[in-house]
């Protein structure tokens, strides 16, 4: 299949000497040579001769009035730097041309679809489907719009989509579009023409992914026949077909038919595109999982270690291949760990684990003055980011749903922020040189992870690939690693199935064992997860996790260490005997590897703080303003989330529709509870506890958070996806009478990653606030990474949602342990306290771990 270049050649050129050869301007004839001379080389794989051609061309143009002509020549030459494998380079110019070619040829022009499908492909080589999908859907919409149905370039936006359709294993979708294109191409160029030879290549693919390999043969081999007879056998999609044929061969186990052919593709592509080419990376890695799968592991391992070194590796391939390499002694055990624990960490890298090295790289700062340089440098580029994401979502839609003046705005601002960051770099250059080396730290090494833990402490990290994973456990002691037989599909699904028990509701409904939490599979996956190293990790009071994939929504408290007398007890009491994980270890959980560095090199040491302020028992009805009337009002106690009704439908013109928000956002009047309560134990100010209408976004945003040890929220959660009009996770606060920008009465992540906290510890006292940023994203990357990227080391947040009660009384208690014996740390008082809560046999709900257990403590859990 296709992995890069899918542009059709051909066409694009035609587009691009369209675009070029403008009348009026008087080196038309010039530039479309030089255009078809740039692309002829491209064709043929002959970068260096193309790209400096391509660069001249622009900066030509750049001296002319033809936008046109400019944003063509930028799309020559972006595409000359992707195939090279330098998407840095060719993004801005991609994005930059599709700016000029709307504004000189209209929104609609057939012109810019070979812009947007560049930019698209990518988007997709970089894996960021969701955003490439919809510029390849408007590329196509434009193109059918404005040529025959039958045209080559529809054809080309087919198989583009198609491809992107079969990255996300949608291959149903994929296999009907490329049947199409492949009828368009041969009707229009022939049965031999390389776009033919393309779609061939795809179609044999999918049939491959679809376990048809007896259909796939034939498709790949003529892909393959076609590519050498037109190309010449030493073109870089040559290596295409021959990489996809030997893969097929590999899948049926014909490794004998399947070696010279990946030899073949990895010399073409190193001849071709140059040793640091991503092409040439892919080819290695397949050659090396090639070599390992067929038992020769040893020649597998100095692939793989090359791969590593190009910073290129492949985690699917170079962790069973130097597991294979310890196990052999191939390499020297502490070797086979280093560059295990090194590819994990570049591998695995999360939005949560970037905010906290955003973090941490202020604290390292060193003065306040230069820390809000940092920060404001940090949040300049997030906010050119957001822009830009803005501007790409725009160009994705069809005229008319176009913002025109707005992406103006937009283009503008970031055209600032680049200027306004060019000055800050340049004096952060001077007084803080380690900023860039800071902000792109090195993987840890195992002798560098140890003595930052405790002697008391074990850490253990996930890596899940295809076809199984892998867990390591790293004490001040010791160090193991070991697989695990459960891929990433696999772990989802028993995720899932372990989720599922975790309702709230469950622990009220007596009418039989139907969706109770399985301890068997807590069981099982305690076997498959940490029984591999429990040798190592079982004596430790307390266990570090970096999970990754699935894992980040698993909330490993609950697992199960010993076989459970019944999957299902027959009694909710029947629980309590479990032997729960939390018995024997407090957990915390760890945004990535390095984030223990982080936290524990730069621990707040300035005294003069003030211990907290909170926000809590929010007005969302105006008729309940005295806390009594909302006691009242609030009947049973709530769960801590709502999923019922669209939060844009409670707006009436200004103004709300007070009894309809009702409906979905019950009083939490037991929340100024929790929070006074707690307010003691620490004892934080009464003026700095806000309550009622207090209890606001202006309250908070005009707050001095930094000042604060603690920032403490008890409220309604929302999860991104559960309320229509609702983009991304929030937390409830009061509703003001008159919505504005600066106050509408829900928290977003984004605004809460414009905050300033310098805080040990923020509670997040409500229901899913682990959960992602958009529905099915990784946990951690929504609440939780905006609040670790405005100043906050440790965070305590809920898995699901949260039973209002049971809410108030583990958190006070957590607090009261803390105040009472403030060394044994945040993560081991939280385990005391939900112990506390499954031992008390006042009422058999208690025992029921969807009431005792949603908590979980991410970041630094230890006191220091």
């Amino acid at each position: 299949m296709t992995r890069r270049r899918l542009t059709l050649i051909a066409g694009l050129a035609l587009a691009i000497a369209a675009s070029l050869a403008t009348p009026g301007y008087a080196q038309k004839g010039d530039l479309s040579t030089q255009s078809a001379r740039i692309n002829a080389l491209r064709s043929a794989g002959k970068y260096s001769e193309a790209l400096p051609l391509a660069q001249a061309m622009v900066a030509s143009v750049e001296k002319t009035s033809n936008i046109r002509d400019l944003a063509a020549a930028l799309n020559n030459l972006g595409q000359i730097h992707a195939d090279q494998g330098r998407d840095d380079q060719a993004e801005p110019l991609y994005k930059r041309a599709i700016a000029l070619m709307e504004k000189g040829t209209g929104l609609d022009s057939v012109e810019i679809a070979p812009l947007l499908t560049n930019l698209a492909a990518l988007d997709q080589r970089q894996s960021r489907y969701a955003e490439a999908e919809p510029l390849f859907k408007r590329a196509l919409a434009v193109r059918e719009k404005g040529l025959s149905r039958e045209h080559p370039d529809v054809g080309q936006s087919l198989n583009n989509l198609a491809t992107l359709y079969v990255k996300q294993q949608h291959y149903a979708d994929a296999e009907p579009l490329f049947q199409r294109a492949l009828a368009i191409y041969q009707k229009a160029a022939g049965p031999e023409h390389p776009a033919v030879a393309t779609v061939l290549n795809n179609v044999g693919q999918v049939y491959r992914d679809l376990n048809r390999d007896a259909d796939a043969e034939a498709p790949i081999r003529r892909s393959l026949a076609i590519r050498e007879k037109v190309l010449g056998p030493d073109h870089p999609d040559v290596a295409r077909s021959l990489n996809n044929l030997a893969g097929l061969y590999e899948h049926q186990q014909r490794y004998a038919d399947a070696e010279p052919l990946y030899r073949r593709a990895l010399v073409i592509r190193e001849r071709a595109l140059g040793p640091d080419h991503p092409d040439v990376a892919t080819s290695t890695s397949n050659l090396a999982y090639f070599l390992h799968v067929s038992g020769r592991n040893a020649d597998a391992l100095p692939l793989a270690e090359k791969t590593l070194r190009g910073d290129r590796a492949q985690l699917r391939v170079v962790l069973p291949v130097l597991f294979a390499a310890r196990q052999q002694s191939l390499l020297a055990g502490d070797t086979a760990l280093d560059e295990a624990l090194a590819a994990i960490q570049r591998g695995t890298q999360s939005s949560a684990a970037s905010a906290v090295n955003k973090l941490a790289v202020r604290l390292a700062a060193g003065s306040d003055l230069l820390a809000e340089l940092v920060r404001r440098d940090q949040d300049l580029a997030a906010e050119s980011e957001a822009l830009d994401k803005a501007i790409m979502t725009a160009v994705s839609k069809q005229s008319a749903q176009r913002d025109v003046a707005s992406e103006q705005r937009n283009r503008a601002r970031i055209a600032a922020i680049a200027n306004e960051r060019a000055g800050l770099q340049k004096r952060l250059a001077v007084e803080f040189p380690d900023y860039a080396s800071l902000s792109n730290p090195l993987p840890l090494t195992v002798k560098e992870v140890q003595p930052l833990l405790s002697a008391d402490e074990a850490m253990v990290l996930y890596a899940v690939v295809d076809k199984q994973s892998y867990v390591m456990a790293i004490t001040r002691e010791g160090v193991d690693w070991k697989a695990i037989p459960l891929g990433a599909d696999a772990l989802t699904q028993k995720v899932t199935s372990f989720r599922k028990g975790l309702d709230v509701g469950k622990a009220r409904d007596a009418s039989g064992k139907s969706g109770l939490f399985d301890l068997g599979l807590a069981h099982e996956l305690y076997v498959a997860l940490l029984g591999p190293v429990e040798a190592l990790i079982k004596d430790k009071r307390s266990l570090l996790v970096v999970p990754s994939a699935a894992l980040t929504a698993l909330p490993f408290h609950l697992l199960v260490t010993e076989t459970p007398q019944a999957a299902i007890p027959d009694t909710l009491e029947g629980y309590r005997g479990a032997a729960w994980l939390l018995r024997r270890q407090a957990v915390s959980v760890l945004p990535s590897v390095a984030s223990l560095k982080s936290l524990r090199a730069f621990a707040r040491k300035d005294q003069s703080i003030k211990p907290m302020t909170g926000f809590g028992d929010p007005v969302f009805n105006p008729a309940l303003e005295a806390p009594a009337d909302r006691r009242a009002a609030s009947g049973k106690v709530a769960a801590r989330s709502v999923a019922t009704i669209a939060y844009t439908d409670f707006w009436r013109g200004a103004g709300v529709d007070r009894a309809r928000l009702a409906q979905a956002l019950p009083q939490l009047p037991d929340t100024a509870d929790e929070l006074n309560a707690v307010a003691r134990d620490v004892g934080a100010a009464e003026a700095d506890i806000h309550l009622g209408r207090d209890a606001s976004e202006t309250t908070l945003k005009r707050a001095a958070l930094a000042q604060y040890s603690i920032i403490y929220f008890a409220t309604h959660g929302l999860v991104a996806g559960d309320v229509k009009g609702l983009g991304e996770p929030s937390l409830a606060l009061s509703i003001p009478d008159q919505p504005t920008e600066l106050d509408d009465g829900l928290l977003t992540a984004s605004e809460v990653a414009q905050l300033k906290l310098n805080a040990d510890w923020v509670v997040l006292s409500a229901c899913n606030t682990i959960a992602g940023d958009k529905p099915g994203a990784e946990a951690l990357s929504g609440l939780a990474r905006s609040f670790f990227y405005a100043g906050a080391r440790a965070l305590l947040v809920s898995h699901w949602a949260v039973d209002s009660e049971a809410a108030t009384r583990l958190t006070t208690s957590t607090f009261e342990l803390l105040k009472n014996e403030p060394k044994i740390g945040r993560a081991e008082a939280l385990r005391r306290a939900m112990l506390t809560y499954v031992d008390d046999a006042s009422s058999p709900r208690n025992a029921y771990p969807a009431m005792w257990g949603p908590f979980a403590l991410i970041g630094e859990g230890e006191v220091r």
